[in-house]
C-alpha cells in the first residue's frame, strides 16, 4: 500500500483522540467548569472501577481461546522489555540533565511506562474501521483489535502499579503513612490529596516495599531473635533452628509490607475473569454466543464496556489542563522525556520486533505485530498522575510532561504508525 494512503489510515484515528481530547481540555477550563476536579474525580472513579473492567473482561472473553494464549505469549515480554529500556534511557537522561533528586522517580517512570491501555483500545480499533484498512475484514479487524489492545491494557496495568509504581515510590523524598494511602488509592484511586503528604508526623525516607510506618514491635522481636541467637552460639542445632526463625520472620514480615492488593488493580481483575471465561469450554458455552443461556449478561458488560473508550479519552484532555501554565518550567527535562518516548524508544521496538519475527518468537499477524510495535511508541501512562499524587513529588512536573508529551505524540503516533503499517506488510 502506498505511504500516502497509510498516513492517512493511521492519521483519522489520532484525529479523532486530538478532537475528542481537545474536548476534554474544554470542558475542563474554570470558564466552563463542566469537567472540573471534583467531577473528574468522580468519573475517574467509575472508569477505573467499572468502564474499564467491563471493556476488558468482555473483549478477552469473546476472542481468547487456549490457542491464542499460547500465541501471544510474547506480549508480556515486549512490555517488560518497553519497561526495562525506557529505564535504562531514563537513567542516562537523569546524568545528562541533572534532574533534581526528588523527580529522578517521576523521570524514569515517564521513560519507562507507556499509555498501554488508553491509546491502543482507542486506536488500534480505529484503524480496523478505516475503509481501505491494510489489515483485512473489518469486523475480524475489530475484534482482534479489542483482544490484543484489551490484554494490553491489562498486563500494562499490573506492570505500571508494580514497576512503575515502585520506581516513584524508592526515589519519593517522604513516604507518608504509604499502607494507608496506597489501600485509600484502591478504594478510591482519583481522591488522593496531599495533606497526608504535607504533615511531616506520618512521614518517613521511602524504601521498596517497606511500610513507611515504624512497627516498634517487630523491632524487638528482631533484637529478641538476636540475642537468642547470640547466646546460644555453642550449639548447632540451635543456632540453625534460630537462623530458620530469623528468616522465616524476615519472610513473614516482609509479606505483610508488601502490598500485593494494588497488583490486582479492577482492570487486572476484569482481564483474569475474561481469561477464565474464554479459555474453558464450559463457561464460555454458557455465556459466549448468540446460543449462550447467559448470553445477555456478556452483552450488558460489553454494552458498559465500550463507554469507555470515549470517557478515558475526555478525562486525558481534562486532567492535562494542569500543565498549560507550567510548560515553560523544566524544559531539558521535558525535551529529553520527548526525544525518549517519541524518537528513541520507538526506534529501538523495531529492532526488537524485527529480531523476534526472525526468530520465529512471534506469530505471523501483521495486526498482532503493529499492536507490539505501538507499544514502543506510546506516550507516558496517565496513571504516574496518580502515583506522583500518592507520593507528593512532582505532581506539578508530571502534569508538565504529560502536556508536552501527549501534545507531540500527536505527531510522532502518526508518523510511527504509518510506518509500522508498511513495516508489517
Amino acid at each position: 500500500m502506498e505511504f500516502w494512503k497509510l498516513f492517512f489510515v493511521a492519521l483519522m484515528p489520532v484525529l479523532k483522540v486530538l478532537l475528542i481530547t481537545a474536548l476534554g481540555t474544554i470542558l475542563a477550563i474554570d470558564r466552563f467548569n463542566i469537567l472540573g476536579q471534583t467531577a473528574r474525580k468522580n468519573l475517574n472513579t467509575i472508569v477505573y472501577f467499572v468502564f474499564v473492567p467491563a471493556l476488558v473482561y468482555s473483549s478477552l472473553a469473546e476472542t481468547i481461546t487456549p490457542r491464542s494464549v499460547v500465541r501471544l505469549w510474547f506480549m508480556p515480554v515486549n512490555i517488560l522489555l518497553t519497561f526495562v529500556i525506557g529505564t535504562v534511557l531514563g537513567l542516562l537522561l537523569v546524568k545528562l540533565t541533572r534532574v533534581p533528586n526528588h523527580l529522578h522517580g517521576l523521570v524514569l517512570g515517564c521513560c519507562s511506562a507507556g499509555n498501554l491501555g488508553n491509546l491502543p483500545i482507542i486506536i488500534v480499533p480505529a484503524v480496523c474501521k478505516q475503509s481501505g484498512n491494510p489489515f483485512g475484514d473489518v469486523n475480524v479487524c475489530t475484534k482482534n483489535a479489542l483482544a490484543y489492545a484489551s490484554l494490553s491494557m491489562a498486563l500494562g496495568s499490573v506492570y505500571i502499579w508494580s514497576y512503575a509504581y515502585n520506581l516513584v515510590r524508592v526515589y519519593a523524598p517522604k513516604v507518608c503513612n504509604e499502607a494507608k494511602i496506597a489501600e485509600n488509592s484502591m478504594e478510591n484511586p482519583m481522591s488522593i490529596t496531599k495533606t497526608d503528604a504535607e504533615n511531616p508526623s506520618t512521614c518517613s525516607t521511602g524504601l521498596p516495599f517497606v511500610s513507611a510506618v515504624g512497627d516498634k514491635s517487630q523491632s524487638q522481636d528482631h533484637d529478641k531473635n538476636f540475642e537468642i541467637h547470640s547466646t546460644n552460639s555453642d550449639h548447632e542445632n540451635t543456632e540453625e533452628t534460630q537462623k530458620g526463625e530469623m528468616m522465616m520472620e524476615q519472610v513473614k514480615t516482609l509479606v505483610k509490607r508488601m502490598n500485593l492488593k494494588i497488583l490486582f488493580t479492577p482492570c487486572t481483575i476484569g482481564a483474569i475473569l475474561g481469561l477464565i471465561i474464554g479459555i474453558v469450554p464450559q463457561f464460555r458455552k454458557v455465556l459466549i454466543g448468540d446460543k449462550a443461556p447467559l448470553h445477555v449478561v456478556e452483552d450488558s458488560v460489553m454494552m458498559v464496556g465500550y463507554a469507555c473508550i470515549p470517557v478515558m479519552t475526555l478525562l486525558v484532555g481534562a486532567n492535562l489542563i494542569k500543565g498549560l501554565n507550567r510548560l515553560g518550567k523544566q524544559f531539558a527535562v521535558v525535551v529529553g522525556i520527548i526525544v525518549v518516548k517519541c524518537i528513541i524508544l520507538p526506534g529501538i521496538g523495531v529492532c526488537i520486533i524485527k529480531g523476534a519475527i526472525r526468530l520465529r518468537l512471534i506469530h505471523p499477524d501483521p495486526l498482532y505485530e503493529f499492536l507490539l510495535l505501538l507499544q514502543f511508541a506510546l506516550p507516558p501512562a496517565v496513571a504516574l498522575s496518580t502515583i506522583t499524587q500518592l507520593f507528593g513529588a512532582g505532581e506539578s512536573e508530571c502534569s508538565v510532561i504529560m502536556f508536552a508529551t501527549y501534545s507531540c505524540a500527536a505527531v510522532s503516533v502518526t508518523l510511527w504508525s504509518t510506518f509500522y503499517m508498511w513495516l508489517v506488510l
